[in-house]
């Protein structure tokens, strides 16, 4: 079942308007939700990370949409959808209403609400090969705009193509000033020593929620020193452990960059925590 402006509807039977803004000139934000047993993770990161990027882009926010609205229609699709139980990540699609790339023809916001199952309740981190390269066919530009988590996904999507084509399990995407910014799907930290640095969303990477909650418990950790910094290419060989971040893998280890092997101790240790505290409901 999947929720279409709060009507649920077979999955087999929603459809979607060819005027549709989101598909026409991708005028569309969305959220990525992990759901374990009933419960939003990080729920309040997402919602105003939502509220923030719609601001941005100018979207008219309906006044129904408060937190518990929202949740409520999250927690209803994976209701319907067997899912209460269990894991699962859910996908929160708002676009703005139709009409001409230039013209929309209202301001009314649509949303659709998807759900799928998961295979594990909390975090896990592999011991298989993760190896990564850079992408260079294209850059992200360092603006306001390339930290939203809109539907435009060109870069990411060739990047992906490029890394299955080569052989690579991830790419590291890098800006318009050669900075690297993030991986193809989550933020990057690299650890060098006691410093950890992760890019500053002003270089354009995306404003990640885990990134948010590592970032949190990163200042109240006193072994490292946290730093939201620019990094550059040549920094990665020197780099003592990477790794990436979203909400649905967790923490997912860099083993291998080139030449370069990496350790996992700060990111199973980071691991650990966010577990504790989806446990603890913190």
């Amino acid at each position: 079942m999947i929720n279409i402006n709060g009507s649920l509807i077979q999955s087999d039977k929603a459809s979607l308007e060819i005027t549709n803004r989101g598909y026409t000139y991708g005028d569309a934000l969305f959220e990525t939700i992990r759901v374990n047993a009933g419960k939003i993770i990080f729920w309040e990161d997402h919602y105003f990370r939502l509220m923030a990027s719609m601001r941005i882009l100018r979207m008219q926010i309906p006044l129904k949409f408060t937190p518990e609205f929202l949740e409520n229609e999250i927690l209803e699709v994976i209701k319907e959808n067997d899912l209460f139980n269990t894991a699962a990540r859910v996908k929160l699609i708002v676009n703005r209403g139709y009409g001409g790339l230039y013209t929309p023809t209202s301001n009314a916001i649509d949303y659709v609400i998807s759900a799928s199952p998961l295979d594990l309740g909390f975090y896990s981190i592999s011991n298989e090969p993760y190896e990564v390269t850079l992408f260079k066919d294209h850059y992200v530009a360092a603006d306001l705009l390339s930290t939203l988590k809109s539907n435009n996904k060109l870069v990411n999507i060739l990047g992906g193509i490029f890394a299955k084509e080569n052989g690579f399990d991830n790419c590291l995407l890098m800006n318009s000033n050669k900075m690297i910014i993030e991986a193809l799907n989550g933020n990057l930290f690299l650890v060098k020593d006691d410093v950890i640095k992760t890019p500053p969303v002003a270089d354009g990477c995306l404003k990640g929620v885990l990134r948010t909650q590592l970032l949190r418990i990163l200042n109240e950790l006193p072994d490292y020193k946290v730093e939201e910094t620019s990094i550059s290419p040549f920094e990665l060989q020197k780099a003592d452990e990477l790794f990436i971040t979203n909400v649905i893998q967790g923490i997912q280890p860099i083993y291998k960059y080139r030449k370069k092997e990496y350790v996992t101790i700060v990111s199973k240790r980071l691991l650990g925590i966010v577990n504790t505290k989806i446990r603890l409901g913190s």
